[in-house]
């Protein structure tokens, strides 16, 4: 009776704690996001014009778009269903719980590894979808701001306590159907969209078996020395992901790869070998492949200089975001206007969800509202991600960005350069493929050295 009143006690001290993470967390989407009229603004390659046409048309309550000084029209919703489009990944609370530790959450540790599976998310709907593609349902999103932050937390507190009134839920473990048809879309096209869409998103859950779920991403964090709780910088987690694809066997994953920058340079001979990887007589296509680069953008504090060029990158549609930050909160970059970066914040702590189950709710897995941050604000250590659908845009992509390199760094050196060869000819040491040992000798070198040089635990 007594260990009975021990775990009803634990089970209300957790309760309590997932109430407080709740309410900590949830503040980050109560303020109203400005934009301007006379400035374009950029998402991940595609631009953007708000450009008024009456001034007394009142743009949606729940828009979470505010203009400054006159109410825009144009293309406005346009840019609202395209950035509601990319994929959220956010704190989770009471999702199973972590091997090695007592964790049923990541509220207050885990948003680089959230801001790295936004930036591979985007990636995959590239590779998948395609960058024109929007998720019809986009629009129906109720912003956060329609409901009081007060009232908000005490409903998700009540729930709480509630749920441990009723019992342990029962975690379903199998995969998701992905044969099952959805009646509201028309056409194949859309059918086969919204199964990838619920597909990639489905890779992203809070349970052991989703592939690029935290649970997965925090086993391969084991062998570079990091554990459930310890914070995870830009440059470790571009490590983390690239491991997460490789060892992924699912038969839709095979035609993609992920190569990561050593100290700040991209060796094209490398990237083309994983491209090929895979390419036989009878097979004789090339893989996408995703380019990480961590990258500093200055010492203890950003340099202005570089601000052209990350709005430069921004500006391409072959871009898939930067997971970076400003000191002690890491953010996923997405797009700009002026000296203003657009983002994602993961610092909102939701309520798990089951993508195991059929149809499975979508709307906590999309932002309904962006946010700005002055590029000065910005913490310089971050990592930028490319993707490639296939060796000739490597080569192009490569081409278009050297040219970007070396216009914006004037008289610095350039941010991080792509090379002719291999890394072996530079004499650095190639990677493994260890199956005991999934990262080299070199490569733990140097993410102990990136995990001592990044910005501090939240």
């Amino acid at each position: 009776m007594e260990a009975t009143g021990t775990d009803e006690v634990d089970k209300l001290k957790t309760k309590f704690i997932s109430a407080w993470n709740n309410m900590k967390y949830s503040w980050v989407l109560k303020t109203k996001t400005y934009f301007s009229r006379n400035s374009p603004v950029l998402l991940l390659g595609k631009c953007y014009h708000f450009k008024y046409e009456d001034e007394n048309k009142m743009l949606p309550a729940r828009s979470g778009v505010t203009i400054e000084d006159h109410v825009i029209a144009g293309s406005v919703e346009e840019f609202r269903k395209d950035f509601i489009s990319r994929i959220w990944l956010t704190y989770r609370e009471e999702f199973p719980q972590l091997e090695g530790s007592a964790l049923t959450t990541d509220c207050g540790w885990g948003c680089t590894l959230r801001t790295g599976q936004m930036l591979l998310a985007q990636g995959l709907v590239l590779h998948f979808l395609g960058r024109a593609w929007t998720w019809p349902d986009a629009l129906n999103i109720e912003n956060s701001d329609s409901e009081s932050w007060t009232s908000h937390t005490v409903k998700k507190f009540t729930a709480s306590f509630e749920a441990s009134l009723s019992g342990e839920r029962e975690l379903k473990t199998s995969t998701i159907s992905l044969k099952e048809t959805i009646g509201k879309y028309s056409d194949d096209h859309e059918m086969r969209n919204e199964m990838y869409h619920r597909k990639i998103i489905s890779w992203f859950g809070d349970s052991p078996l989703a592939l690029f779920g935290l649970h997965k991403l925090i086993e391969y964090g084991k062998k570079s020395g990091k554990k459930a709780g310890d914070w995870y910088g830009p440059a470790v987690v571009a490590h983390i992901l690239r491991k997460a694809v490789e060892e992924a066997r699912h038969p839709d994953l095979q035609g993609l790869t992920i190569y990561v920058a050593q100290d700040c340079t991209v060796y094209n001979s490398d990237v083309i070998d994983k491209q090929s990887a895979s390419m036989t007589s009878e097979n004789a296509d090339d893989k996408a492949v995703i380019i990480l680069v961590p990258v500093r953008l200055g010492g203890e504090r950003t340099n202005t200089d570089y601000l052209e060029f990350v709005k430069g990158i921004l500006s391409l549609e072959y871009c898939v975001g930067i997971i970076g930050g400003k000191p002690k909160q890491s953010y996923y970059f997405a797009g700009f206007q002026d000296d203003s970066l657009i983002y994602m914040d993961p610092h909102y702590c939701q309520s798990f969800v089951d993508v195991s189950t059929k149809d499975f709710p979508l709307e906590t897995f999309h932002c309904p509202s962006p946010k700005k941050m002055s590029f000065r604000k910005m913490d310089p250590s971050c990592t930028i991600g490319f993707y490639c659908r296939n060796i000739q845009d490597f080569e192009r992509a490569s081409e278009e960005i050297s040219k970007m390199l070396t216009f914006s760094s004037k008289e610095r050196y350039p941010l991080f350069t792509f090379v002719n060869g291999h890394s072996r000819d530079y004499d650095f040491t190639s990677t493994t493929n260890n199956e005991e040992d999934l990262f080299s000798e070199d490569e733990k070198k140097r993410l102990k050295r990136f995990s001592t040089e990044e910005f501090v635990l939240l």
